[in-house]
């Protein structure tokens, strides 16, 4: 599968598990806890020594920067077998509890989310608030 059109920025981390282990069942969002770019959310999964990643980046900026691609497995969730299932997503927003996203990177996760799901031919899309019960589901 190739990676959204969406796709602003391309800045490939070196953060992942190379190949899949499991076919792709998910998404999940991660909020940066602070209110970044695309382009900065990019250079800190470049870093090696940061331990993270993800497939995908929305800026406060609410432009996309892809980070790792789809086929790979991000280092987003603290779940080996979430990233191995999930396209992860981080979205800049704000600082403090709840870390909301701001308007517009809501609406392109949104956006993002849709076109994922038309890519793979998912007919709906489950949103699961609990992170437990979320990285359980089946």
């Amino acid at each position: 599968m190739s990676e959204s059109a969406l796709v602003d920025i391309t800045m490939l981390s070196p953060n992942n598990s190379g190949k899949r282990k499991y076919t792709l069942t998910r998404i999940t969002p991660h909020c940066t806890a602070v209110n970044i770019s695309a382009y900065r959310i990019g250079e800190i999964f470049q870093n090696k020594q940061r331990n993270a990643s993800c497939n995908y980046g929305i800026g406060n900026d609410c432009k996309v920067v892809l980070c790792v691609p789809e086929s790979m497995r991000s280092w987003c969730s603290s779940s080996y077998d979430n990233d191995n299932r999930a396209i992860t997503i981080e979205c800049a927003s704000l600082n403090t509890h709840p870390y909301e996203f701001m308007p517009g990177v809501y609406n392109k996760l949104v956006e993002l989310c849709v076109d994922i799901c038309r890519r793979y031919n998912k007919k709906r899309l489950l949103w699961i608030s609990d992170k437990k019960t979320a990285l359980k589901y089946k």
